[in-house]
């Protein structure tokens, strides 16, 4: 999809990840070394009660799970940021989460015509349903090439 195809509203979801254990004590042992996400014996005492990922983690996750549904990898130009990161649920090693999205803002470039910008508001829940990641990210989008007479 493009530019023109990411239209205010428009909705989608990716396909499902789910966390073990051995995963989430991988990347945190290079990554986020906290004890509630390398050692089961101390994040069984922590607040959380056991191994939870670490946020960065869901959050990379949660974007490769996006590429994983093809639907801005066509177009994608990168992205300048992500706002509004706010990690509600810790997710625990058999969690699977699903992503979704919506365009919130669509905005052709002044200064370069072949581009614009898509704002989409993404949604990560786990198999109860529970909300456990929101973020908004602003993507720069390639725009589809003029049709020839």
């Amino acid at each position: 999809m493009f530019f023109e195809d990411l239209t205010v509203g428009f909705t989608f979801h990716t396909p499902a990840h789910v966390f073990t254990e051995a995963d989430i004590m991988d990347y945190a042992r290079v990554y986020d070394p906290q004890p509630f996400h390398i050692d089961p014996e101390a994040a069984a005492q922590s607040i959380y009660g056991g191994i939870i990922a670490s946020g960065l983690q869901t959050c990379a996750v949660a974007f490769a799970l996006t590429l994983k549904a093809n639907i801005l990898n066509e177009s994608s130009m990168g992205s300048p940021g992500m706002d509004r990161i706010r990690w509600l649920k810790p997710v625990r090693p058999g969690d699977e989460i699903r992503v979704f999205a919506e365009v919130v803002e669509q905005v052709p470039s002044k200064s370069r015509p072949d581009r614009g910008r898509v704002v989409i508001d993404y949604s990560v829940r786990n198999q109860k349903e529970d909300l456990i990641l929101t973020y908004s990210i602003t993507h720069m989008q390639r725009r589809r090439a003029p049709q020839s007479n």
